[in-house]
């Protein structure tokens, strides 16, 4: 329309048209072209903001300038034919470019390098030359950014501590696919936030129920993760990674120690005094007349072993794990049982409390270890109970219900017993409900054994196993019932009665024992397997003692009821003193898991228990038959006292067996 106005206007008026062209030319000035729309780009890329004329006809006097709209700062200029960097804001620095070629073409865009969050805004294109001059605006809409700072902290053993974790993106908080915490030493899941909820199940044990992240916080960015009761083994570093619209991103956390807490000190402080008293006593106890040394005697066996339960109390809070604390301190609560059992001075006590000692320790200790353990695993079982069939839910809940009741009637049989005795004067009753409480007590003892391994097969998925030590359970209770015994004692004399009872309790604990290995090919994904089968061993161990007790007498011998009152004890402090002190200074456990020293050492002292047993069971057979060949006199004379003096002088018995077992033939 503007062209035929001006071919008929030039027919008319030439001079005025020339005129009217250059006014019109001035009126619409130079036409910048800008990106259609908003831009959109990740962080730390590059990026071209469009800026550009369809036609440049005149550089002379051509001046570019790129700024902020919102604070005018000045982005980058081109003036004089070349770029100005020196002009340039600081933050745009080295970062700004004009493609310098193109600007004869009429295209003045800018690529901004290295794009920040701080980036994102609106930015102008103003074009200059000579009377001309236009712009346009670009915006940055948003930079796809995800980034996750932190800073290291220190730790105080005991205290809790923050890691910092704090996300600056685009992408809301709400819409943050995934947060993780982990431990990049041995890369240990520390704690998992997803799908905006925390999954504190999917956390490695040792973290469980001690990470937390604060849920007040996450709609802000602040993903900060707090830890409980830090321990010297949570040292190290920490890696909180973030997933969130396809991109991801990290920060590390380093957590460095500050030494001993107060706890740790404390630990020391039990140690030192178990190991201590121990000794002290053990000193003034050798040193003293015999009728001065009861009460001593009794602090032996409390005091230091309850130092070491503090202790172990005490280091699950610092150190420890949930299972390793609450296994050993319930170990050290119930050994004064043990070693009440085993002490010389037993019968210095009253007739009642050392009946009561003799028929219910071992018992009380096998029913509180037995529920201690078994209601740990089932927690653990309980977790994972869901990927079970229904046979085997209803088996696993059976089987503990039964090993529950079994424990039960070992307890209310200690007790009952101890009451009959005392308030029942008919004899004949009292015998009646002796003779069912042990025939009840009878069954506990053989079966609850075997239960235990059935258990553990079930709960961890080893169901055939449990099947085939359910085939072996009649032939155990068969192998150990009393009528092998009274069978025996019809056809053969006395001491070759005893003898073969003796081999039968023998086989038949010794068959538990290979047990022991399906065991821990069972636990051989569990990472305290080797600590689960000393627990186990011991039980088996504790088993074996009981069962033998019907068939023996354990020996109270004073240089073994020293080894488990004074040495162990020694040993056991030492070890974990030596644990604490290592790790507070290495930062990593020494013992994987206390129990691995612990249970085992208190399996020793049984197992010595039970070969002294032994050994003085053979010897006294061996003196019967000698004294009855005396007696008998094979060589056609009769009985002397005098020579039987003289026997007794050539191989005595040990004085702990005439002294103890007031039961049996002691001539001498």
């Amino acid at each position: 329309m503007i062209v035929l106005f001006n071919f008929a206007f030039w027919k008319m008026h030439p001079p005025n048209c020339v005129l009217m062209s250059v006014l019109l030319m001035i009126a619409d000035g130079l036409i910048v072209h800008g990106p259609s729309g908003p831009l959109v780009a990740p962080l730390g890329s590059s990026v071209v903001l469009l800026c550009y004329v369809n036609e440049l006809s005149v550089m002379e006097d051509l001046e570019v300038e790129w700024t902020r709209t919102d604070s005018e700062t000045l982005v980058h200029l081109y003036q004089d034919g070349e770029s100005r960097p020196e002009s340039q804001q600081q933050e745009y620095r080295d970062r700004a470019h004009f493609f310098t070629d193109q600007i004869q073409h009429g295209n003045f865009s800018l690529r901004l390098d290295n794009l920040r969050a701080e980036d994102e805004g609106r930015y102008t294109c103003r074009v200059h030359s000579q009377q001309d001059s236009g712009e346009t605006v670009v915006q940055i809409k948003y930079v796809e950014r995800l980034l996750v700072s932190g800073s290291d902290e220190f730790m105080s053993v005991g205290e809790d501590v923050t890691l910092s974790c704090s996300v600056d993106s685009h992408i809301t908080p709400e819409h943050i696919e995934e947060v993780s915490w982990r431990k990049t030493d041995g890369d240990i899941l520390v704690l998992l936030f997803q799908n905006n909820k925390t999954l504190p199940d999917s956390s490695d044990e040792q973290y469980r129920d001690r990470a937390e992240l604060f849920t007040a916080e996450i709609p802000k960015g602040n993903f900060s993760l707090r830890l409980k009761s830090v321990r010297t083994e949570d040292k190290g570093v920490y890696m909180c990674l973030v997933f969130a619209g396809g991109l991801s991103a990290n920060a590390t956390v380093v957590l460095e120690r500050l030494g001993f807490s107060v706890l740790h000190v404390m630990v020391l402080i039990l140690c030192i005094s178990a190991s201590g008293s121990a000794l002290l006593l053990c000193y003034l106890i050798y040193c003293r007349s015999h009728e001065k040394v009861l009460r001593l005697q009794v602090l032996l066996v409390f005091c230091p072993n309850m130092n070491l339960f503090f202790a172990f109390i005490l280091w699950g809070f610092a150190e420890g794990s949930m299972h390793e604390t609450v296994s050993c301190c319930t170990l050290y609560f119930t050994r004064p049982l043990m070693l009440f059992w085993a002490a010389p001075y037993l019968k210095d006590f009253p007739d009642i409390i050392r009946r009561w000692i003799d028929t219910s320790t071992i018992d009380i200790q096998i029913s509180v270890f037995t529920i201690l353990f078994y209601s740990v695993l089932l927690r653990r079982t309980w977790s994972t109970i869901v990927q079970y069939t229904e046979g085997d839910k209803a088996m696993i809940t059976a089987l503990f219900v039964l090993m529950l009741l079994l424990c039960l009637i070992k307890v209310i049989k200690g007790i009952t017993k101890i009451i009959v005795e005392k308030k029942s004067s008919n004899v004949e009753t009292r015998e009646r409900i002796n003779h069912v409480l042990e025939g009840w007590d009878l069954l506990s003892c053989r079966v609850l054994p075997l239960l235990q391994f059935i258990l553990v097969f079930y709960s961890f998925g080893a169901a055939k196993r449990a099947f085939f030590v359910t085939g072996a359970l009649p032939l155990i209770v068969m192998l150990s019932d009393q009528e092998w015994y009274l069978t025996c004692l019809r056809f053969c004399s006395d001491w070759i009665g005893k003898v073969i009872r003796l081999v039968i309790m023998l086989v038949v604990n010794a068959a538990l024992f290979p047990l022991l290995f399906l065991y821990f090919k069972t636990l051989e994904n569990e990472k305290d397997r080797f600590a689960l089968v000393c627990m186990v061993g011991l039980f088996q161990v504790l088993s074996m003692i009981r069962f033998s007790y019907d068939y023996l007498d354990f020996p109270r011998v004073h240089i073994l009821y020293l080894f488990g009152a004074v040495v162990l004890v020694l040993v056991n402090s030492t070890v974990l003193m030596t644990e604490l002190i290592l790790q507070a200074v290495n930062g990593e456990r020494t013992v994987e898991d206390l129990r691995m020293v612990i249970f085992p050492s208190e399996c020793l002292f049984i197992l010595i228990g039970m070969a002294v047993e032994i050994l003085t069971f053979l010897r006294s057979i061996n003196k019967q038959i000698k004294q009855k060949k005396i007696k008998d006199g094979k060589s056609g004379h009769k009985h002397d006292p005098e020579k039987t003096a003289e026997f007794c002088e050539m191989d005595p018995l040990p004085a702990f067996d005439c002294e103890l077992s007031p039961a049996k033939d002691c001539v001498c």
